[in-house]
């Protein structure tokens, strides 16, 4: 092998490991925020600081600046919308039926860029942040999703099924589902432990 093939070839080696070791720390970083969250559910308190309405105000901030920049980089138009919901930062982004917005408008897209936009907002507040993101409508799609899912387990119950366990979700996705729930005249709880943190539906 000459010294180019060899260069070229450790170069490669050396992208390979960095692009191995940047997608393992998204992971983790994915991983410990819903590790954040499910801890306070199992222990029955937060297991962080409650924001303030200024902190949270100030989540939302630092998440429009990030998302609109995010925008601009894309050429994709939106408009950015902030408010507060149940203790949370709530950031949505929407546009007329003639933009390209709806690139950006799919669940597991909407997920990543929620994940992103939660870990620019704790390297400037040195926080934990649980802010939720919408685009296009798209949390609107999810909970209609979620409302199916809990009618097919529901169904299961009534043909004789003593339960049914729902995939596992966010603690936003899971508050939602619970809510669902409820107004259906059954009973719900979370089980499980971090990323396995799911919904176990039974009759009342």
């Amino acid at each position: 092998m000459t010294d180019v093939q060899q260069t070229e070839s450790e170069s490669i080696v050396d992208q390979d490991a960095a692009t191995a070791d940047a997608a393992e720390s998204t992971d983790s970083a994915a991983a410990a925020s819903n590790d954040v969250e499910t801890a306070g559910e199992v222990a029955g308190e937060s297991a962080y600081a409650e924001p303030t309405a200024a902190q949270l105000d100030q989540e939302g901030d630092i998440a429009a600046d990030y998302i609109e920049e995010l925008l601009d980089i894309a050429d994709i138009d939106g408009d950015i919308d902030i408010d507060t919901r149940n203790g949370r930062s709530y950031i949505s982004v929407n546009a007329g039926e003639e933009t390209n917005l709806r690139l950006l408008s799919k669940p597991d897209t909407v997920t990543a860029l929620q994940e992103l936009t939660r870990l620019a907002v704790q390297s400037k507040t040195g926080s934990f942040s649980r802010l939720i993101l919408d685009i296009g409508g798209s949390r609107d799609a999810r909970q209609a999703e979620l409302a199916e899912l809990v009618a097919r387990a529901i169904t299961r119950i009534e043909e004789g099924a003593e339960q049914a366990a729902l995939p596992p979700m966010s603690s936003y996705e899971r508050k939602l589902v619970h809510d669902i729930v409820s107004e259906r005249g059954y009973v719900s709880n979370s089980q499980g432990e971090g990323r396995d943190r799911h919904t176990v539906i039974t009759a009342a």
